[in-house]
């Protein structure tokens, strides 16, 4: 996923692209580029300019040769600007994003555009990759009010593929719920990982406290080791679970909130983005949940439900403890 920022200086279109470390990832194997600190990312440049089209008035304009800042050890993202020199004073721009041509299906582009005194979002995307936006208002005309175009539901839907595609997370979930108790045990559980997740992904957005990954990570796969032990060594969890599911959402949020991170959203786009992300994740969330809660429900009346719980939690602990090993040794640099 990348996040764009347009801009117009006179006949120049200045398109600064935030990409995030899966970008990136994908981007290396492209380009060339090498996931370093002082690695050569001029390419990255080249590709973004070959991918990115701008047209002003119907007329194609020429990218100008662009500038990268390279991730470092303390921010996994790189920004690249591109300026492109355009015919005249533009009036009306179509900008074209092809990227997912090489970064994947799955890779979209978050574009945030001011002009004529309005804020518009477009998603770009496989199967969405133009959108044509008014920069100068015919004569007389007033500006438009501001917009938010696609924007608002591509955070939602980032969001959902975030929890859907996160197998730490459903797994850590999944383990929770296994704990045992009626509906109402299994109500507090939720509620309590839920608000302790909004809680951490709010204050890590917004700029209040950002644990470094290689700490977090580890402690997600910690979190599904624990509970799984509980279930499969202790009797009754129930009364206390949601005090774990509160404990380790605190966690998780934290790790939730690197998808937003990695994009570098300026500060006006942040609470949008914050609450759209929010709402797909717990929509995403109550999806899986949903899905699960009859099958939780039939075992928990039969005689065989000790067993199964048993042999559930063992196949996501050793999972987790998969997690676990694999996130350890990546934040020892081993």
């Amino acid at each position: 996923m990348g996040y764009a920022t347009v801009s117009l200086h006179g006949g120049t279109v200045r398109y600064s692209l935030t990409l995030g470390p899966d970008a990136l990832a994908a981007a290396g194997g492209e380009a060339g580029v090498r996931l370093a600190p002082r690695g050569d990312y001029n390419t990255l440049a080249d590709l973004v300019a070959r991918k990115v089209g701008i047209s002003a008035n119907g007329v194609r304009c020429e990218p100008v040769p662009g500038t990268v800042t390279p991730p470092t050890p303390d921010r996994a993202n790189a920004v690249v600007i591109i300026d492109y020199a355009c015919p005249g004073t533009p009036r009306e721009l179509v900008l074209r994003d092809d990227l997912s041509d090489v970064l994947g299906n799955d890779y979209h582009t978050f574009v945030r555009v001011e002009a004529l005194g309005s804020v518009r979002q477009y998603t770009l995307e496989g199967d969405r990759r133009e959108a044509r936006l008014a920069v100068a208002a015919p004569s007389g005309s007033p500006a438009p009010e501001v917009t938010a175009g696609s924007g608002v539901f591509a955070f939602f839907r980032l969001g959902i593929e975030h929890i859907l595609t996160g197998v730490d997370h459903l797994l850590f979930v999944l383990a929770l719920v296994l704990g045992g108790g009626g509906i109402g045990s299994l109500f507090a559980v939720i509620t309590a990982f839920t608000v302790a997740h909004s809680i951490t992904l709010a204050v890590a957005v917004l700029g209040g406290a950002s644990p470094p990954s290689w700490i977090v990570e580890p402690v997600i796969a910690l979190s599904i080791v624990y509970v799984t032990a509980e279930n499969i060594f202790l009797r009754r969890t129930a009364s206390w679970r949601w005090a774990v599911g509160f404990a380790f959402g605190l966690v998780h949020g934290f790790g939730f909130a690197g998808a937003l991170l990695d994009l570098d959203l300026p500060p006006a786009a942040l609470a949008g983005a914050l609450v759209s992300f929010n709402l797909g994740v717990e929509a995403g969330q109550a999806a899986v949940i949903t899905a699960f809660l009859p099958v939780l429900l039939w075992f928990r009346r039969a005689a065989w439900e000790r067993r199964a719980v048993k042999a559930l939690s063992g196949l996501v602990l050793v999972a987790g403890l998969a997690f676990l090993v694999d996130r350890v040794l990546v934040a020892a640099n081993w």
